[in-house]
């Protein structure tokens, strides 16, 4: 048996390497595809430092502020499959140009933004135009490196790119906000786009399908409004507990979802080609794909708020303790294809879900007192667990299409991470938001001023600021049952993940036993 497989193996290594390699172009190609990538996860996480500056000086209400901070993100999501189909059709690097152009114009216009209704507008045009990245770059590299092995390799850079811009956006942005003012941080941006302009008609090819018809503009508004009302669902759920608004957004955006797969059935060239699902490789990758950005973004809500609120942390030390963990995700995105040469897929993404199983128990262990070193070791484990996990199975997702729907696929697989992290947020943020309030409850001291619990009661943050407004005893009594509160919702977060981590574990043994891997010889 095992004198079988090795002949299969040496087979499947010929076929390998008779199928066209890259050459330099397409490598120093794929740096062009790594910036705007780098730029995306950037503009994901620096906005959050200027919030600050922001609202001192354009004075945005509660409700504008927030739709500041989300309207590039719902947009994304809400346009990612829409713009992976449009890039099969018009042209993935035309898509991606063009996405360039709007978002490097877009940056110049939030940066000089002068009312808070301005900004808004600014962060929608960036929304629209980020969602043209992701697609367009990952259909490309499916289209770039048509060696399997090579293609995995490609996959892992681009992996690594995001988690290099997640790394890297506090640190530049914290630097900008020291020296400049708050439009700096949306300066980033131009010279990238400039230089991705300058250099993407050289240096990357032009894919698309050519047996592609014309856009069905009914199924993209479907589509657009079935993602925008579950991730805004889940959203509010997220930041206000379970609520009749947030559970019929969900429910109506499911129904609408309904009615476009329906749509997609009937068409004679659908947005989706309901038929990729029949794989199983692709069910599988998609299904693991989507719960490890579950668990992953679900613990990131806890942990810069006990970073911060707990250890007392500045924002630059905190981000500083986080770089360890992308860190780990850019090193086991690297590291991926050399493991995925010598093992199958199935071994790699089981082996890196045991990982993560065992960094999530790490964490379970953190406590107020002593938590640090459980915390940053539990997140560089679970880090370079997930990372060989993200790029196998956006591998098997990208390479399960044809090469001329390779835009849609990757639309799909983004999309796919958009819903984890928004479930991720929305429900393990409730489980540890209801632990938080029932402990306060419970702990609340007698003799504590009824005006002021129930701001102490709603969330940590609430606890510290109504702290400070009290006597230093009573004060110090209420950081104890808060940091307390917060930490056991934080470890059974952490237990959940493990849970979910060794389950998948379990799932990716069972489903994808007989995938072979595009680098295994």
């Amino acid at each position: 048996m095992e004198l079988m497989e090795r002949v299969e193996n040496n087979n499947n290594a010929e076929v390998t390497n008779k199928i066209s390699r890259a050459t330099r172009k397409e490598w120093i190609g794929l740096g062009v595809i790594a910036l705007p990538c780098v730029l995306y996860s950037m503009d994901l996480t620096v906005l959050n430092l200027a919030v600050p500056q922001i609202t001192s000086d354009l004075k945005p209400s509660s409700s504008e502020l927030l739709w500041i901070v989300d309207i590039y993100g719902f947009l994304i999501a809400g346009l990612l499959i829409t713009m992976g189909t449009l890039g099969d059709r018009i042209g993935r690097r035309r898509l991606l140009l063009i996405g360039a152009v709007a978002f490097g114009l877009a940056s110049i216009l939030a940066a000089y933004s002068v009312s808070a209704e301005m900004l808004i507008f600014s962060r929608a045009i960036l929304g629209i135009a980020g969602a043209t990245l992701a697609p367009s770059t990952l259909s490309l590299i499916r289209n770039m490196f048509l060696n399997p092995r090579e293609r995995t390799i490609a996959i892992g850079v681009w992996v690594a790119s995001y988690s290099a811009g997640g790394a890297i956006g506090p640190v530049i942005g914290g630097a900008m906000l020291e020296y400049y003012w708050w439009g700096s941080v949306f300066l980033i941006a131009v010279p990238v786009m400039i230089l991705l302009l300058t250099l993407g008609p050289i240096l990357l090819p032009e894919f698309k399908d050519p047996a592609a018809g014309r856009l069905d503009f009914t199924s993209a508004a479907l589509s657009l409004v079935a993602v925008l009302s579950m991730i805004f669902g889940l959203k509010k759920i997220a930041e206000n507990g379970l609520g009749w608004m947030p559970v019929l957004s969900i429910v109506g955006g499911l129904a609408i979802g309904m009615l476009f797969l329906r749509r997609q059935r009937r068409l004679a060239d659908p947005m989706i080609d309901l038929k990729l699902f029949r794989s199983p490789a692709f069910s599988a990758a998609l299904t693991i794909y989507t719960l490890i950005t579950f668990i992953a973004f679900g613990a990131f809500i806890f942990i810069f708020q006990y970073l911060q609120l707990i250890q007392k942390l500045s924002p630059m030390e905190s981000g500083l303790l986080a770089l360890p963990s992308f860190g780990g995700f850019i090193v086991g995105s690297v590291f991926a294809p050399m493991i995925a040469h010598r093992f199958r897929p199935v071994h790699v993404i089981t082996g890196g879900l045991v990982m993560a199983t065992i960094g999530f128990g790490l964490m379970t262990q953190v406590r107020v007192e002593t938590g640090l070193g459980f915390l940053v070791i539990g997140m560089l484990i679970y880090s370079l667990g997930l990372a060989p996990v993200i790029t196998l199975t956006t591998d098997l997702i990208v390479g399960a299409a044809p090469p001329e729907r390779a835009g849609v696929a990757s639309a799909i697989s983004e999309t796919s991470s958009e819903f984890g992290g928004a479930l991720g947020i929305a429900i393990l943020g409730s489980i540890g938001t209801a632990i938080y309030r029932t402990k306060m409850k419970q702990g609340m001291p007698d003799e504590f001023p009824q005006a002021l619990a129930a701001d102490a009661t709603d969330t940590l943050g609430g606890a510290v600021t109504v702290a400070a407004q009290v006597s230093s005893q009573l004060g110090a009594q209420l950081l104890t049952t808060a940091n307390d509160a917060f930490v056991t919702g934080m470890q059974l977060n952490a237990l959940i993940g493990a849970l979910i981590a060794a389950g998948l574990a379990f799932l990716a043994s069972w489903l994808l036993k007989g995938v072979k891997s595009s680098g295994h010889t």
